[in-house]
């Protein structure tokens, strides 16, 4: 062989290597990189989204804000869209400069969301800049009225007292209370119980929350990780201090069970934590222009209908209240009517040295002592 072929053969396969090195911008797979709560979409939506865009979803799950700030703030997580909740950890990870500032642009359907829900948003997100709700709900009490009811006739089903009360939870701790696992839910609204501000960062205002918790800790039962479906749901707790959609997901699965286990929510008249997930994408992500497009997509009335249909929690878009079924629609727990928005209120992240005395409370409430 000729000392010509070897070099016509490197020749060759450099010429290949080349050619592939320079393939993916023409034929590379497209790919958007999802990370969302645990049942918390529509799969026939990303199907959708793949067969219209061509873009396929690599789809993973979270069950706690803590595994999502984990991965975030770790670097380099992979994920070009992510669904945190507004307090702490959206309000949070803009502060850290993990988020990138949405391309409004590249999202004409943010066009259609509700303006004074993103209003209320931006007291995590000054001018809406990092996120777009996605879903939202308020944080109250889960019942089951009728085992209530045979332990007490008079506790109010109406008020965070059922709860807070000492006397009240002694009355029903038979039937078993759960409260999810999250100072930054419960403690606010404790606070609003107690007539304070659910922002306060006040040493007395903390001592008098902790008091609080700490009279109502012997009849306790359990503590939820992310909610308190299941235990509503089976009929293991009759009263549950969790999210508003976890109590409508726990209706429906109790009814489909029929097992006898009737659940309903209630927003207290004291107030209730309005909250919203908010779609947003991480400052490394790796496909922005794809994740744009996932969120436009979200975003179109018809498919963030489906959303709703599937979870049960209300959406931001006005436009696509035709499209949801009429028994969710028409629930009041689900989609409020306006003048109990004057009962919501949202929360603001607190210092951290606040945040820290706020967890310290916690971890003593859950210890009980």
């Amino acid at each position: 062989m000729s000392r010509a072929a070897p070099r016509r053969s490197l020749a060759l396969a450099l010429a290949l290597a080349l050619a592939l090195f320079c393939l993916p911008a023409a034929a590379q797979e497209r790919v958007v990189n999802v990370f969302n709560w645990t049942d918390y979409i529509d799969p026939r939506v990303l199907e959708r989204f793949t067969a219209e865009t061509g873009i396929r979803v690599r789809y993973d799950v979270f069950d706690s804000l803590e595994t999502l700030e984990a991965r975030l703030s770790a670097g380099r997580s992979g994920y070009d869209v992510i669904a945190p909740t507004n307090e702490p950890t959206f309000s949070r990870l803009i502060a850290a400069g993990a988020l990138q500032p949405l391309d409004y642009a590249k999202l004409p359907n943010a066009a259609g969301l509700d303006r004074t829900l993103m209003q209320r948003l931006g007291s995590s997100d000054p001018e809406n800049r990092h996120g777009v709700i996605y879903l939202w709900g308020t944080i109250g009490l889960g019942l089951n009225v009728e085992r209530i009811r045979a332990l007490s006739r008079t506790v109010p089903l109406d008020s965070w007292e059922l709860l807070f009360r000492p006397e009240n939870a002694r009355a029903i701790a038979r039937c078993g209370i759960t409260i999810m696992d999250s100072q930054t839910d419960v403690i606010p609204s404790v606070l609003r119980y107690l007539g304070l501000s659910p922002d306060s960062t006040s040493q007395d205002d903390l001592r008098r929350v902790e008091q609080t918790l700490m009279a109502i800790r012997p009849h306790v039962r359990s503590f939820a990780s992310g909610g308190a479906l299941e235990q509503l749901a089976n009929g293991e707790t009759c009263l549950a201090l969790t999210y508003s959609g976890d109590v409508i997901q726990a209706q429906a699965r109790a009814a489909e069970a029929k097992r006898g286990v009737a659940v309903t929510y209630v927003a207290p008249k004291e107030g209730a934590q309005l909250w919203f997930d908010v779609l947003a994408i991480p400052r490394d992500a790796p496909n922005v222009d794809n994740a744009h497009a996932f969120i436009n997509f979200v975003l179109k009335p018809e498919n963030i209908a489906a959303i709703t249909n599937a979870t049960r929690y209300p959406n931001a878009v006005p436009a696509s209240k035709p499209m949801i079924e009429p028994d969710i629609l028409a629930d009041r727990n689900v989609y409020p009517a306006e003048e109990d928005f004057a009962r919501f209120f949202t929360v603001s992240a607190v210092p951290q040295a606040a945040d820290r005395a706020r967890s310290r409370v916690w971890a003593r409430f859950k210890a009980g002592r």
